[in-house]
């Protein structure tokens, strides 16, 4: 969510590492032609867990060796990180959906083949399908669904209590950052606005300059008078303190949150909250992380195999017993043991059109990025009053418009 520094590729390096990444994967080879080492990065609470995974991948692929390292930055920083030098990265990556278009437009990942891309289209859900694709391409292994949920203490709140936000703050607090758009610009979608388009990938297309927009606007700057919504940079501290009882957060934190509460932890779908006295669904941003193989990597096939592989039915089984990841997969949503699970289900709830708006893919998802933080939390605030919402919203669309 970064910005990033903008580098120069040349022509020649483009063509011969898309050249290297095609025929890697075009051609079929046997498990046991298949060979070389592999660098795969992984988010640092994700790696023991991959560890188990690689194992058997080395079994299967006994001429493969994969260095599984724990990425200290984080796949939130990947687009910022390669660019620093490709030849250099993990020949395999974790990456989220949003950071897909400025990767693919400087080169350092190739679309998957035709044939692996009908594979992982038949083996995901459509939404994850469309995450990790890009102007028609598939360009990355969707692995997980993350969306952002309203986890609560079952003691303090009931389940009738926290499917509206005006009851779930009348009886109790939810700690939350306004300083985060990843949190709250989903409000605008919520009112009616559009960010690039139905497609996300349309430049030109956001509408939230618009009276929606300033519906939007209004929503947060009432909520600094609300007394059961509590402004923090640590919700997970409030919550683990008793003074708040419920937070907006994703899978990602569900062991900790469920270490927090105990036998009173519970887990729903965003609430209802009420713009123009209607009430309207909550809204989220869905992202999908996948797994992305580098243009520069030496081996590519051994790394086309590993990223296939770590992001097949069977690995995201182990990702979601051992650390709790969301599946991709059609076939893992179906079992039992992943139908059981609260948080599992309100995330597949929030992937639901209506639920949640896919994060956009384009480059300029830098600028909307920065831009977009002090603009809800001014609003927040009152550092923008309401007689300038319309000139705030006009210019950020504007700049978030502009092609980087």
């Amino acid at each position: 969510m970064n910005s990033f520094k903008k580098i120069a590729l040349g022509g020649a390096a483009i063509l011969s590492v898309a050249t290297l990444a095609a025929v890697a994967g075009t051609h079929s080879a046997s498990a046991a032609t298949v060979k070389g080492t592999v660098k795969l990065y992984v988010d640092t609470q994700q790696k023991d867990a991959f560890s188990q995974v690689v194992k058997k991948f080395e079994k299967k692929y006994p001429k493969v060796k994969v260095s599984v390292i724990a990425n200290s930055s984080g796949s939130a920083n990947a687009k910022t990180d390669i660019a620093k030098d490709p030849s250099k990265y993990a020949d395999v990556f974790a990456v989220p959906n949003d950071q897909l278009g400025d990767m693919a437009t400087k080169g350092y990942i190739n679309p998957i083949s035709p044939k692996n891309t009908k594979a992982v289209k038949k083996a995901v859900t459509s939404v994850s399908f469309k995450g990790m694709e890009y102007k028609g391409k598939l360009y990355a292994y969707p692995s997980e669904i993350q969306a952002q949920t309203l986890f609560y203490n079952k003691s303090k709140l009931s389940a009738s209590d926290v499917k509206s936000w005006d009851t779930l703050t009348s009886k109790g607090v939810v700690a939350t950052d306004f300083t985060n758009a990843f949190n709250f610009y989903p409000v605008f979608f919520s009112a009616g606005t559009k960010l690039y388009g139905s497609t996300g990938e349309k430049l030109k297309g956001t509408t939230v300059s618009s009276d929606n927009g300033v519906t939007a606007m209004k929503w947060f700057a009432a909520q600094k008078a609300n007394k059961g919504v509590m402004q923090t940079s640590n919700a997970l501290n409030q919550l683990q303190s008793g003074k708040a009882q419920a937070i907006l957060d994703g899978p990602w934190d569900t062991a900790n949150i469920k270490k927090i509460l105990g036998s009173n932890y519970a887990v729903a779908p965003y609430p209802t909250i009420t713009l123009n006295g209607a009430q309207k669904q909550m809204q989220a941003f869905l992202g999908i992380h996948g797994f992305a193989v580098n243009s520069y990597a030496k081996n590519q096939a051994a790394s086309q195999a590993l990223a296939k592989y770590i992001t097949s039915a069977s690995a995201q089984m182990t990702l979601f017993k051992t650390v709790g990841l969301v599946p991709t997969s059609k076939a893992d949503q179906k079992k039992s043991s992943v139908k059981a699970d609260a948080e599992v289900k309100a995330v597949i709830t929030m992937s639901k059109p209506g639920y949640s708006t896919l994060m956009p893919k384009l480059p300029e998802m830098a600028t909307f990025w920065n831009d977009a933080a002090p603009l809800i939390n001014g609003a927040y605030s009152g550092t923008i009053p309401a007689s300038q919402y319309q000139a705030k919203l006009d210019t950020f669309q504007k700049a978030i418009s502009v092609k980087n």
